[in-house]
């Protein structure tokens, strides 16, 4: 047999072929960004449909609820507790505000100052803090949070200290195509907050379904058999850390643009547990978990002072009180939070 003969009666070598997801994970996708941008159009759409007062409610709510799915990547995904967030919501707060008011920087300029400031303060609290573990990580968290605040009340006559300091109306514009953009004015203070919440919402969602979002839930579930299959952890985590930093820096620089405010009240501990209840009222590990978590309980303090003007306006009983009430029957009644109780009971796609 010659070896033309051969190479002619040789099977031919097979080629291999692109792998396709499973039609089941098409499907999955394609109704999670669905549910994703019917949410957002929902949200665009009630700018039209709602009073006005509840523009500013509902704006107020969108950048709070960055801020809370910065802290949910860190404690949903990645299973690290912190109590020190509120560091990095103010230094993006601070970092915006502060170089408006003592710099004269403009509104652009001055939110990606803050943005970096919140990456900076992130990365070194990051490799300081990911040297501890479980309880002792949410303690060390907490002390380097404190001790930001207290920065804040020593250097006041920078900071405002607990007075705080408002940003002039001509210093939160940004000039555009020849006009000006003025984030003073409701309708576009709204539709800025949705853009943040927008971007931030569909970035948290690609980060959490990607592989390095499948390494912080590995992380989250077993730390020790993550790196045994030969992960580094601590970088996963510091990345974790970094990205949660910018994200909820992200949130404290819109707010000081569209809010015109700088205080040390949101460095305080209270401004580090209120993200924690969010995301445990609205579910931990579940991208419009934050969302929902903050809507809700802002609405519900805010009818709870209302219903109580109303009904019993003598009563000396604070609204603080009915809010507990009806935290502890979601907890009761839906103990992974509710999309998260959702997501485990009927809809098991849910993100």
């Amino acid at each position: 047999m010659t070896g033309e003969e051969a190479t002619r009666e040789m099977p031919a070598t097979p080629v291999p072929r692109r792998r396709r997801p499973p039609a089941g994970n098409r499907v999955s996708t394609g109704r999670v960004v669905a549910l994703h941008a019917g949410v957002i159009a929902l949200l665009l759409a009630l700018q039209f449909v709602l009073p006005s007062y509840h523009h500013g409610v509902l704006a107020r709510v969108l950048v709070l609820a960055v801020f809370a799915m910065g802290y949910n990547l860190l404690f949903g995904y990645a299973g690290l507790l912190s109590l020190g967030h509120a560091m990095f919501f103010s230094a993006g707060l601070y970092g915006a505000g502060l170089s408006i008011y003592h710099l004269g920087w403009s509104a652009p300029s001055a939110f990606a100052g803050g943005v970096i400031s919140g990456a900076v303060l992130a990365t070194a609290i990051g490799v300081l803090a990911l040297r501890t573990t479980g309880v002792a990580f949410m303690i060390v968290t907490m002390m380097f949070a404190q001790v930001f605040y207290l920065t804040t009340l020593y250097f006041n006559v920078w900071t405002g200290g607990d007075q705080g300091v408002v940003l002039q109306q001509q210093a939160r514009t940004i000039p555009f195509a020849g006009s000006t953009i003025d984030l003073t004015d409701p309708a576009t203070r709204y539709f800025a907050a949705l853009a943040l919440f927008s971007v931030v919402l569909f970035s948290v969602l690609a980060l959490v379904r990607s592989p390095r979002g499948r390494v912080l839930v590995a992380i989250r579930e077993n730390e020790q058999r993550t790196t045994m299959l030969g992960y580094d952890t601590f970088a996963s985590k510091l990345v974790a850390v970094v990205i949660s930093g910018i994200v909820c820096s992200a949130a404290g620089a819109a707010y000081a643009l569209l809010f015109g405010y700088v205080g040390s009240t949101f460095a305080s501990v209270q401004y580090s547990i209120l993200p924690l209840l969010w995301v445990l009222l609205g579910g931990a590990a579940t991208t419009l978990g934050p969302f929902v978590g903050t809507l809700l309980m802002y609405y519900l303090i805010d009818l709870s002072n209302d219903v109580l003007a109303a009904w019993a306006p003598g009563w000396n009983f604070s609204a603080i009180g009915i809010v507990g009430i009806a935290l502890i029957l979601l907890i009761l009644f839906f103990p992974k939070g509710l999309l998260g109780s959702i997501r485990e009971r009927w809809v098991p796609w849910l993100p």
